[in-house]
């Protein structure tokens, strides 16, 4: 390292010429010449931009994601969407969320488009080994499960959000397994383990963190600091008034567990050695999901304004990236695609169009150049345009986001010339992207038997309820269907199978000692095969416990699986349908879900993992 004698007659602005010399674009090149970083992108789940003490806030400390600014470069005006699934597929395909065909969070609607090309599609075609642990959010069934999208490993959950954090039933690459500890944890240590098993290759890992969304579970060594901790109001905040104390300090201290994780992560690619050649990138999906401390910003999780959509983003990557990088012009999700292959140096063919940009010469000390752009955002009938300085709600308003980050001042009146350029744009992406939007919700069936997938699960989320039996809670993404009692009750999936094949289905339950007996039947076109349920699996509803604060979310059991038989699927769209034949006692079961094993060729890789 070369030192530099200070004197008090340097200026700073001289060093930060000097420092840049230094870091001349040769150190961005590996030995060979060729530009092979490794990659980790960490997404976190509804933490907004003011849950790091690096942004202020006096309620908790990061000091391992706050030493990432400190190390690397933080993106000031990074850009995601209101909720979570859009984020995703705009990171994951470099383009908004409404080109691709996502309308919801849940039941199919979570789901980009099939054809969509995928971020790890682009690292695995370039020979990177490419691994995906967390909460996906973006499609169960292939072909829009992770390991279809271009993961090579995956293991986690893959609905909005989870029950349980403690153990849970998660998956991994298809097979239904039990987690090991607490989920972050977990997560965490999948991660390091995939990074370890392929050191003599670039590697791409997407660690996509559930939390601090709900439900608010976090372990005790966590929960002890900020039990009783006093919460400082953020003095700015327009809703302070709404927010719940309790909420606060759960959400803070699953804050603080990721950032303990985030710690170890980056301890570990030093020690192997790899740091100083890996890019490691921190996000969140959408603003807080609560009304706590946000810089002030007006809005929060679901909203189009700025409290909704700016989110924290860190990057380090000490070959090419110079510590204490500001990157202040405006960036987004859909511009990580395009920036990380640029680093990597990966040639790609972008759809038409690709969004996002490629933001690698604001990260390393160019785009002196670079022109103004504006980003847009849209969720739940609400749009917004955002340009360097301004921000348009469709519904009206126009504000200076960098001297009014609470949108109290509407401009619209004082700078009409802003309003028109601004509207001209919204409107103008609005209309282009709806007609790129495709699949209409009501045309878009669940997808079972893709010729590559072993396994398929259909869970109950994705089910329509029939007569009595009612899902466990209005959330779908990890809820059971219950009060299921009378042969008229039944449960069906409107599926499109994708090949021919038999397949061996298991059915998730739980079922009192004294109803066990009933007969149930599955059925789909001229297929039936019948089971009667002969061994109870009596277990409690799981969370309440580890709950820190009360879920709006529904909970969850110990699930056991009975092996219904065997069914001949035939191609092309169809009702598959679950009802009873006989019920023995007061209920037939709660049902979780459903879980196909294609037989034949895959049936030597083994039975269901436990």
């Amino acid at each position: 390292m070369l030192l530099i004698p200070v004197r008090k007659k340097f200026s700073v602005a001289l060093l930060v010429t000097l420092a840049g010399m230094l870091l001349s674009s040769d150190r961005c090149l590996s030995d060979d010449g060729v530009k092979r970083p490794n990659v980790v992108v960490i997404l976190t789940d509804d933490q907004g931009w003011g849950d790091l003490s690096l942004h202020g806030n006096p309620n908790l400390n990061t000091p391992n994601i706050d030493a990432m600014a400190r190390d690397g470069a933080e993106i000031d005006r990074f850009y995601v969407c209101a909720v979570c699934s859009p984020t995703r597929a705009e990171f994951l395909t470099g383009r908004y969320h409404n080109r691709s065909g996502v309308y919801s969070t849940s039941a199919g609607g979570e789901r980009f488009n099939s054809d969509e090309q995928t971020i790890a599609e682009v690292f695995r075609k370039g020979g990177y080994a490419t691994g995906c642990y967390g909460k996906w959010h973006s499609g169960m069934q292939y072909p829009y499960h992770p390991n279809a999208r271009g993961f090579d490993d995956y293991y986690g959950f893959c609905s909005g959000h989870w029950g349980n954090y403690f153990s849970p039933m998660l998956e991994h690459n298809g097979r239904l397994v039990k987690g090991d500890g607490f989920i972050v944890d977990d997560l965490t240590n999948r991660t390091i383990q995939f990074i370890d098993s392929h050191r003599e290759q670039p590697f791409f890992v997407y660690l996509a963190l559930n939390t601090p969304h709900s439900p608010m579970q976090v372990p005790d060594q966590y929960w002890r600091k900020f039990a009783d901790k006093e919460i400082v109001p953020d003095p700015e905040a327009a809703n302070a008034r709404n927010e719940k104390l309790t909420h606060t300090r759960a959400a803070l201290a699953m804050c603080e567990n990721i950032d303990a994780n985030v710690g170890r992560l980056l301890q570990h690619l030093d020690s192997i050695g790899a740091g100083e050649d890996t890019i490691v990138i921190y996000f969140s999906d959408n603003g807080p999901n609560g009304a706590r401390f946000n810089a002030g910003m007006r809005g929060r999780k679901g909203s189009t304004n700025e409290g909704g959509l700016r989110s924290p983003c860190l990057v380090r990557y000490p070959r090419c990236i110079s510590a204490g990088t500001k990157v202040n012009r405006i960036a987004g999700a859909i511009d990580l695609l395009p920036t990380l292959a640029d680093f990597a140096g990966i040639d790609f063919d972008p759809p038409k169009p690709l969004d996002g940009k490629s933001i690698k010469p604001l990260l390393t000390g160019g785009g002196d150049d670079w022109e103004s752009r504006v980003m847009f955002s849209t969720w739940n009938k609400k749009a917004t345009a955002r340009d360097d300085q301004y921000r348009l709600q469709m519904g009206g308003g126009l504000y200076d986001i960098i001297n009014d980050p609470r949108e109290k001042s509407d401009l619209t009146e004082k700078k009409p010339q802003v309003v028109k350029r601004l509207k001209k744009q919204l409107d103008s992406w609005l209309a282009e992207t709806s007609l790129k939007s495709s699949r209409d919700p009501e045309t878009r069936p669940i997808t079972l038997a893709h010729p590559d997938a072993e396994y398929t699960q259909l869970p109950s989320r994705d089910a329509h309820a029939h007569g009595g039996v009612r899902r466990s809670n209005r959330f779908p993404n990890c809820t059971f269907m219950t009060n299921w009692r009378t042969l008229e009750d039944s449960i069906t999936w409107d599926v499109e199978v994708l090949s021919r094949g038999k397949y061996e289905v298991q059915m998730y339950y739980a079922c009192k000692q004294h109803d066990i007996g009933s007969k149930i039947e599955l059925s789909i076109g001229d297929e039936k095969i019948e089971k009667t349920i002969e061994v109870a699996n009596e277990v409690p509803l799981i969370g309440a416990a580890e709950d820190r604060f009360k879920r709006i979310e529904g909970y969850v059991r110990d699930w056991q699986p009975m092996t219904l038989g065997v069914v001949q699927l035939a191609p092309g769209r169809a009702t598959l349908t679950l009802r009873a034949r006989e019920v023995a006692g007061e209920e037939v079961a709660d049902m979780r879900l459903l879980l196909f094993r294609r037989l034949g060729a895959a049936e030597k890789l083994g039975s269901f993992e436990k």
